[in-house]
C-alpha cells in the first residue's frame, strides 16, 4: 500500500532560500563586447585591445569585475646631462623705487630733524653765528622729543642709505638675510633697501681667451690648443649665488669641455701621413675648425647653463702639436710628403713607358719579343724616372 505523503501547502522552501542556493552555486563569468558582434563565418580576428565589459549586471551586487587603474606609462629619464642647476634660484627683479622718492624721503627728514631743534632752542652758537640767526631759549629736550629725533635720523640715513647708481651693462644682486631678493637692471638713480646685501656683476658681451692648454686627440697625440669663447651672463642670481666664482667656472668647464670634445678625432687626417685618400672621402679631424667649434660650443653651453652663463660662440683659435712631440711630426709629414711625391713620379713614369712601347710596338720598330721590350722598359723607366726626378729637385731648388 503506498503511502503518499503531501506536504501542507505553504510548508516548501522559501522563495529566498532557492535564490540563495542557486546564487552560492553559480559561477559567472565576463563577457567582451567584441564576441557579441563576431562574424562567425570570418576568420577569428584577436580582439581589440578594449576594457573587459560586463553585460546585464547591476552595480553595488559585488559582480562587477574589479578594473584597476590604467598603470601610467614611466616617465622617460631624465637626459644624462650637466651639472642640474636649482630651479628655485632663477633671476627675477627686485623691489626697487625711483631714486628722487629716496632724495625726498632724506630731505624731509632732515627739514623735521632742524624744525625740532629750532624749536627746542638746542642750536649751537657757531651754527646761529653762521646763519646769523637768534635761535629761541633753550628749555631742554624732553624723552618725547628725543625719539622723535631719533626717529627723524632713521628716516633721513633709511631714505639716502638706500640710494645707488645704476650704469649699463652692470647689475645688482640683492640678498637679505642669506635669501635671494631680486636683480637690479635700472640704470640711473634708483632707491633700494639699505637692509639688503648688494653684488654688483657684469651683465656685458665679453671674451674670453685662454692659454695654450694641454689635450689629447682621438689618437693619445698631444697636443696644445688656444679657445676663444664669447659670452655673457645670462641669469645673475645663478652667476652669483649658483657659483663661488662664475668666471672661474667658465674657465674649468672650457678646459673641461676642450678636453673631451678634442679627444673624440684625430688632429690630422690620413692624407697627411698615409699618401692621401680620394677626394670627398677624408674623414674629420681637428683641423675643421668650424665643425669643431660647434660641437664645443654646444658642449660648453650645456656645462655653463647651471652658473647663469650664456655662450655664444666658443672657436679654437690655435692647434698645434706639443713641443715634445712637434719635431717627430714633422719629420713624419715631411716623410709622407716625400713618399707622395715619388709615387706620383712613379705613377707617371711608368704611364710615359707603357705609351712608349706601345707606339714602338704598333708601327713595328721593335720586334715584338719579350727580352727585347723587358731590356727597352728597363731603359725607358731609368731614363724618364731620372728625368722627372732631376727636373722636380730642380724645381724646388729655384722655389
Amino acid at each position: 500500500m503506498n503511502t503518499t505523503t503531501s506536504e501542507p501547502e505553504g510548508t516548501g522552501p522559501s522563495d529566498t532560500q532557492r535564490r540563495n542556493a542557486v546564487i552560492a552555486s553559480e559561477t559567472t563569468a565576463e563577457i567582451p563586447v567584441h564576441l557579441l558582434f563576431r562574424d562567425d563565418n570570418g576568420p577569428l580576428a584577436p580582439p581589440p585591445a578594449l576594457r573587459p565589459a560586463v553585460v546585464s549586471r547591476w552595480q553595488g551586487t559585488g559582480e562587477q569585475p574589479r578594473i584597476g587603474p590604467t598603470a601610467a606609462p614611466p616617465a622617460a629619464a631624465a637626459s644624462a646631462g650637466s651639472a642640474p642647476a636649482d630651479p628655485a634660484l632663477i633671476e627675477r627683479p627686485a623691489p626697487v623705487l625711483p631714486g628722487w622718492t629716496g632724495l625726498v624721503a632724506g630731505a624731509c627728514s632732515l627739514a623735521g630733524i632742524g624744525a625740532l631743534v629750532w624749536g627746542t632752542g638746542a642750536v649751537p652758537d657757531m651754527v646761529a653765528a653762521l646763519f646769523r640767526v637768534t635761535p629761541p631759549p633753550y628749555h631742554g629736550i624732553g624723552i618725547g622729543l628725543w625719539c622723535l629725533l631719533a626717529l627723524g635720523v632713521l628716516l633721513a640715513l633709511f631714505g639716502l642709505g638706500g640710494l645707488g647708481r645704476g650704469t649699463v651693462g652692470h647689475a645688482w644682486v640683492l640678498t637679505l638675510c642669506g635669501d635671494y631678493h631680486g636683480s637690479v637692471r635700472r640704470t640711473g638713480l634708483v632707491w633700494m633697501s639699505p637692509l639688503v646685501l648688494r653684488r654688483r656683476v657684469d651683465v656685458r658681451l665679453r671674451h674670453w681667451r685662454s692659454k695654450p692648454m694641454p689635450v689629447h686627440d682621438a689618437e693619445g697625440t698631444a697636443l696644445r690648443v688656444v679657445v676663444l669663447v664669447v659670452w655673457r651672463v645670462r641669469d645673475t642670481a645663478r652667476a652669483v649665488l649658483g657659483v663661488e666664482d662664475h668666471e672661474a667656472y667658465l674657465g674649468e668647464q672650457v678646459e673641461a669641455a676642450t678636453a673631451r670634445v678634442f679627444s673624440q678625432l684625430p688632429a690630422d687626417g690620413p692624407s697627411v701621413f698615409d699618401g692621401g685618400t680620394p677626394v670627398g672621402e677624408s674623414p674629420p679631424t681637428l683641423r675643421d675648425a668650424e665643425a669643431v667649434g660647434a660641437t664645443l660650443t654646444k658642449t660648453l653651453a650645456a656645462e655653463c647653463a647651471a652658473a647663469g652663463i650664456e655662450i655664444f660662440t666658443a672657436q679654437p683659435t690655435a692647434l698645434d702639436y706639443a713641443p715634445e712631440v712637434a719635431e717627430a711630426m714633422q719629420l713624419r709629414r715631411l716623410a709622407a710628403l716625400d713618399a707622395r711625391h715619388r709615387d706620383s713620379v712613379l705613377t707617371s713614369v711608368v704611364d710615359a713607358v707603357d705609351d712608349t712601347v706601345s707606339r714602338l710596338t704598333d708601327r713595328g720598330l721593335i720586334e715584338p719579343d719579350d727580352y727585347e721590350r723587358k731590356a727597352l722598359v728597363k731603359d725607358l723607366t731609368v731614363a724618364f724616372y731620372t728625368g722627372r726626378a732631376g727636373g722636380a729637385d730642380t724645381g724646388n731648388r729655384s722655389s
